[in-house]
């Protein structure tokens, strides 16, 4: 099959080989893909019909303001949050079919940053990096885990004299960098990333940044990122998905305003993205006083 040809992705494609056999070119199945998912809390629909691939080596960014369900939608990939319709698909396997024992095991394929860090208190550093490590792979060798734990906080920026401390003696940036070591100690495939860059200075949001892009690029990781930092999203995303509140929305509109690259967004003709965007919350504003 020639280069051209291996490009062609969608299904019944037909073509010819090279001995003259005429093929069917069968649809590569993205990574990780929601169909039809509805999520509700106590009768509450949080999440409406959200269809999205994400495909094997891309980093989707998914913006929208609060209470849109941005952080509902990543918990909900990994099976934190249990769908109320609708089917995950990991490599073409059902999440939402799986037992607990087999959803416990396809975890082992994620990496997760949380928003805070979420680091243990009461472990040192080089025991939060090893942790993970010692739980999917409890025979590993200390040397090996030594080993692991200081090429990961090297990648992230931070030298061997951390490891015998403690989070709390740490800054908001060094246990963010922490936690991305930790999510990279088993070697996932797919990172999830909560709010990377909350709570941090221009120039520390930019070191997280290019975590990001070095994930992709040396780990050849897929990425989903919850975020409400226009800067961060378009310079790390392949592509950036816009959530709005079911609240605001009519039962039959859509929940995804836009889907698609970084470079388009900025020419988007819905009024609602453009605010988003550019931060303009003056209609908003006005909106919310007249109640």
């Amino acid at each position: 099959m020639t280069e051209s040809r291996e490009k062609i992705t969608w299904e019944g494609q037909v073509y010819t080989d090279a001995d003259g056999q005429r093929r069917v070119l069968r649809r590569r199945r993205p990574l990780l893909e929601t169909e039809g998912l509805y999520v509700e809390f106590d009768g509450h629909e949080v999440l409406r019909d959200i269809n999205l691939p994400i495909r094997r080596g891309e980093t989707v960014a998914i913006i929208g303001e609060s209470g849109c369900g941005k952080t509902v939608l990543l918990k909900t990939l990994i099976g934190l949050n249990k769908p109320s319709y609708g089917n995950i698909w990991l490599d073409g396997v059902d999440l939402t079919s799986m037992s607990s024992r087999q959803l416990s095991q396809a975890r082992t394929r994620f990496g997760f940053v949380f928003q805070q860090a979420a680091l243990f208190d009461s472990m040192t550093i080089w025991e939060n990096v090893a942790f993970p490590i010692l739980q999917n792979r409890p025979k590993t060798r200390k040397d090996e885990i030594d080993e692991t734990v200081h090429r990961l906080l090297h990648e992230v920026g931070l030298t061997q004299d951390v490891e015998q401390r403690y989070p709390a003696e740490l800054s908001g940036g060094m246990r963010k960098r922490v936690g991305f070591a930790r999510a990279l100690a088993i070697n996932p495939e797919l990172m999830l990333y909560d709010e990377p860059t909350t709570g941090l200075d221009p120039i520390m949001s930019d070191v997280i940044n290019e975590m990001i892009i070095n994930a992709r690029d040396k780990h050849k990781v897929t990425g989903v990122i919850v975020t409400h930092d226009m800067k961060s999203a378009k310079k790390v995303a392949d592509r950036i998905v816009m959530l709005y509140p079911l609240r605001r929305l009519g039962p039959d509109e859509p929940q995804v305003l836009f889907d698609g690259p970084p470079d388009e967004i900025d020419d988007t003709d819905d009024k609602r993205v453009w605010q988003f965007i550019n931060g303009y919350a003056g209609e908003r504003l006005m909106e919310m006083t007249k109640h």
